[in-house]
């Protein structure tokens, strides 16, 4: 079963595009820890949100993706642009109409 994490980033005010553009960059780490698909998103009617959709694996395989040195770096990089306002869910896929 996968594990999705979507959420929400909130940015200080117009510095949107930049958490874009990190977020953005090529990581062939990720696949080598078990990120199956991640997905960055912007709506004009919020400008100082980020939504991102990732699927892992496993819960599993998201959780120790966060004990990476890479994985840290990159969070640091990005932490001065957060406004600290966080949203989102979690939860292991089930299924889909559209087959495996």
């Amino acid at each position: 079963m996968t594990f999705v994490n979507a959420g929400t980033l909130g940015t200080l005010p117009g510095r949107r595009d930049e958490l874009v553009a990190h977020l953005t960059r090529h990581s062939p780490v990720l696949a080598d820890l078990g990120c199956l698909q991640y997905d960055v998103g912007v709506d004009d009617q919020q400008p100082d949100t980020v939504f991102v959709v990732e699927r892992w694996t496993s819960a599993q395989a998201h959780r120790a993706s966060l004990e990476q040195p890479e994985v840290q770096a990159s969070i640091a990089e990005a932490r001065p642009l957060l406004s600290g306002e966080f949203g989102g869910f979690r939860f292991e896929v089930v299924g889909s109409p559209l087959g495996a």
